[in-house]
């Protein structure tokens, strides 16, 4: 854990107009249906992928895992971008990256090409995914529920469409690279987010004096952020499992694959309104610790079905398993609940997020790994349903209403601390969704690049 976030706007800063608002809200939201349409596009034509790449169920397994792992290397970019340059201009950038990717990854004809493509494809999704909840917390400090709500819907809403409309879109090509035009036309969604970001203004009234820096690497000193960095981790583990294995697995049960996408669409479906309902009920304390609670019976039953019995109710099972994809868009309130400040939850969310995904990472992998040493899926369910274990553990922790900041400064005193800086302090650039501005950090607490 290091680095340094990016400061907040002191408090004369202008807020943004009406309109204004009304702009940067649209583009977080655009900006949410982009974050798993890379993702989810794999798996419905998985299969295609591994027999025109030539590649085996191991690759296949990194393949599944690759879109995790630079969501964690790039996430941990977010504040050193957001440093330099405007959030606004790092997320079109990111964005217009990620349209060149998915076309890029669509027309590769090895594996190292569609390597390539996916890291330029995953670099949308990654720096959104870390500097959403910290540009919700600076924005809508009051609507914290209904804009993660938002944006969460707008994902799960874009993994839906991907989910359910890869396959088909294959099959309508009509020839044995359908599956290229089922992952490249997903890019268009992209560029209408990016544009979106190129229209977003800089705030007025930003100063370039008394701004607060939070370093990321004190967050280990906070026992509620290592909870949330794994608990982040393993959820994400879940989710990425389903996205990645679970419409292969129908497939080899004897679905056909338009079934299996179909299936997984489904899945998908039923985590929007999920997403949209959860952040709202997540944001009262008494209703944290039941709500996840039923997520996970939910996960148990999912897991449990799909693998004692998937062809008897397999929609069942894939609703059950949707449903407890909830714990994503708990966690993502639970970001803003648990940090006092914009910056500490842009630093909470990126450290949470980064490591979380390297945790989650292993886990498509080792699916992948274990069907091609054994040839079956034991060892997924075993994966997932310890993982689900693990959550349920941490759940305890992470729904007592505490702050990681007030952990941190026991260690670190004056960690976070806002107001004039020290006389000893060094200037260091820094931005928000404003022009580059500077903070203030004392000497010895590291590059502002992270």
């Amino acid at each position: 854990m290091s680095g340094v976030s990016r400061a907040a706007p002191s408090s004369t800063v202008t807020a943004p107009a009406p309109g204004g608002l009304a702009l940067i809200g649209t583009a977080i939201v655009l900006t949410g249906l982009n974050l798993r349409t890379a993702v989810n596009s794999v798996g419905p034509v998985l299969e295609e992928i591994e027999t025109a790449l030539g590649v085996s169920s191991g690759v296949a397994g990194l393949i599944t895992s690759l879109p995790v792992l630079c969501f964690a290397a790039i996430g941990f970019a977010g504040p050193p971008l957001s440093a330099r340059f405007r959030d606004a201009h790092v997320l079109g950038g990111a964005l217009a990256a990620m349209a060149v990717g998915l076309v890029l990854r669509s027309l590769a004809g090895s594996f190292w090409l569609f390597l390539l493509g996916t890291v330029l494809a995953m670099s949308g999704g990654a720096l959104g995914n870390v500097l959403l909840p910290g540009l919700v917390k600076r924005y809508f400090p009051d609507r914290t529920g209904l804009m993660v709500g938002a944006y969460g819907t707008a994902l799960s809403a874009g993994a839906a469409v991907v989910s359910v409309s890869t396959q088909p879109i294959a099959d309508a090509v009509g020839t044995e690279d359908g599956w290229r035009w089922g992952l490249g036309v997903w890019s268009l969604l992209a560029l209408v987010a990016a544009l979106a970001w190129l229209f977003v203004r800089a705030a007025p009234g930003v100063s370039r004096a008394s701004h607060v820096s939070v370093r990321m690497r004190d967050l280990v000193h906070s026992r509620l952020a290592v909870a949330l960095t794994v608990f982040f981790g393993l959820q994400a583990m879940q989710a990425y499992v389903i996205v990645g294995w679970s419409a292969q697995y129908l497939r080899d049960t004897g679905l056909s694959a338009a079934t299996a996408g179909l299936l997984l669409g489904i899945n998908s479906i039923v985590a929007i309104p999920v997403n949209a309902i959860v952040p709202a009920v997540t944001v009262r304390p008494r209703a944290q610790w039941p709500l996840l609670s039923f997520f996970m019976a939910c996960y148990v039953a999912g897991w449990v079905g799909l693998w004692a019995a998937p062809l008897a109710a397999p929609w069942l099972w894939m609703v059950l398993l949707g449903l407890g994809l909830g714990t994503f868009a708990m966690v993502l309130t639970l970001f803003g609940l648990r940090a006092r400040t914009p910056e500490t939850t842009a630093a909470l969310s990126t450290v949470a997020q980064g490591w979380g995904y390297l945790i989650a990472g292993a886990g498509p992998l080792l699916v992948g790994v274990l069907r091609g040493a054994t040839g079956g899926y034991d060892g997924m369910f075993v994966l997932v349903l310890s993982g689900v274990a693990g959550l349920w553990l941490l759940g305890r922790l992470v729904t007592r209403p505490r702050f990681v900041d007030d952990e941190v400064d026991r260690s670190v005193p004056g960690w976070s601390t806002a107001g004039r800086p020290p006389e000893d302090a060094e200037l260091v650039e820094s931005a928000g969704a404003e022009a580059p501005v500077t903070a203030q950090v004392r000497p010895g607490d590291g590059s502002p690049r992270g």
